[in-house]
This record gives C-alpha cells, sequence and structure tokens, in this order.
C-alpha cells in the first residue's frame, strides 16, 4: 500500500472517529455544559499537523448535529485556531490553554448570540464550555504522553 493512501486512510479513520465519538455522546457534546470526548483527538496534530486536516473536518461534520450552519462555521473556526496554536507553538503545553480559552471563547459566544435557547450569562455559558474542554483535553494529553512513555512504535506511526 503505498504512502499516500495510508495517510488518506488514517486521516479518514480520524475524521470518522471524531464524529462518532460525537453522535454516541451527544447529549454531552452540545450546548453549555459540554464535555466533547472528541476533543481529545487534538492532541494529535502536536504529533504531526496532517492531522488538523481531520480533526477539523470532523469537527465540521459533527456540528451539524445539533446547531447546524452556525455551528458549523463557528465551530469549525474554533478547531482551526486550536489547530493553528498548536502547529505554531510546536510544544505540548500549549494544546490545554489553547483548546480551554479558544473554545470557552467563541463556542460560548456562538451559544449566547446565535442558539436561541437561554443558557443564561455569557460569562457563565464561557466558563462551563472551557471547563469541558480543559478536562477532556487535560485527559487526551496525559492519555497520549501516557502512550508516549509506554509505547514508542504507536506514537512513531502517528508521527509518519
Amino acid at each position: 500500500m503505498s504512502k499516500n493512501i495510508k495517510t488518506i486512510a488514517k486521516m479518514g479513520v480520524i475524521a470518522a472517529l471524531y464524529v462518532v465519538l460525537c453522535y454516541v455522546s451527544a447529549p454531552l457534546s452540545y450546548g453549555p455544559i459540554q464535555f466533547r470526548i472528541a476533543e481529545i483527538l487534538l492532541v494529535l496534530p502536536f504529533y504531526n499537523k496532517k492531522y488538523c486536516i481531520p480533526v477539523i473536518i470532523g469537527t465540521f461534520i459533527a456540528n451539524q448535529l445539533m446547531y447546524g450552519l452556525i455551528d458549523m462555521i463557528v465551530g469549525t473556526f474554533a478547531t482551526v485556531l486550536v489547530c493553528l496554536a498548536i502547529i505554531l507553538v510546536k510544544k505540548k503545553f500549549i494544546i490545554i490553554p489553547a483548546a480551554t480559552v479558544i473554545n470557552g471563547v467563541i463556542i460560548g459566544l456562538m451559544l449566547y448570540y446565535f442558539i436561541p435557547e437561554d443558557f443564561g450569562a455569557l460569562w457563565f455559558i464561557m466558563a462551563t464550555v472551557a471547563i469541558g474542554e480543559f478536562a477532556v483535553v487535560l485527559i487526551g494529553v496525559l492519555a497520549f504522553t501516557g502512550i508516549e512513555k509506554a509505547n514508542r512504535k504507536f506514537i512513531d506511526m502517528i508521527r509518519e
């Protein structure tokens, strides 16, 4: 199998995994209090920037489930910014604060201004989105760090 086909297959699996994780945990993945398990995959661009593409595509597809077009645009834009921060800084420590702050602010603003439900005060929505994002991405960073220490071959596979 050629390297390009393997890369495309990996990227397809990552995008699909993001979507499936959002769909199976839909009540937790959307709204002002969210624990979007799929955001663990935001760690992948740290290991290889090409994985920004499937994470962004997965976000775009998954965001149509709850709030439709506005979330597909705004939510995906937030993911693009997080990915940019990760690949520009190139330090694992940036993943958690970048995802927490960017998603807390952007998704919080989207929910407050564009979703016709009353979720409460803007600061509350931003804080709850940020707390959920912090928790999930922290779990992701810790999990991938543990995998990196336990199984170097797996991490090398991600990097190729």
